[in-house]
């Protein structure tokens, strides 16, 4: 997919205080059902960066304007890892990661 044909979304999640290691241990892991699934909606050069500081998760990806994201939530393979995790990030119903869009200021190309 080129960047041209897609759009870069960012946004950002809290990890609990301690868990960093943790999170990034999971995501060394990461199932392969989960990736797929991630590609097969659309999704390109993902990318969550921490906030030491703050265990803020700042998290980057491209986007097909075709993409399915919306989708997600009905994926037991989505359901599960949002279960795997809810235990050291803040989530709400469901364990959705709780997560609020980060608007554009800046970019160079």
């Amino acid at each position: 997919m080129s960047k041209r044909q897609a759009e870069k979304i960012a946004f950002k999640m809290h990890l609990h205080p301690g868990q960093a290691e943790e999170y990034k241990r999971r995501h060394d892991e990461i199932p392969d059902a989960l990736t797929e699934l991630l590609r097969n909606a659309g999704i390109s050069d993902y990318s969550i960066f921490l906030d030491e500081e703050t265990s803020t998760l700042f998290g980057v990806l491209w986007r097909s304007h075709d993409h399915t994201m919306n989708q997600l939530p009905d994926s037991s393979v989505m359901q599960s890892w949002w279960e795997h995790m809810a235990d050291i990030m803040k989530t709400g119903d469901g364990n959705v990661p709780l997560s609020a869009d980060l608007k554009p200021v800046f970019h160079l190309e």
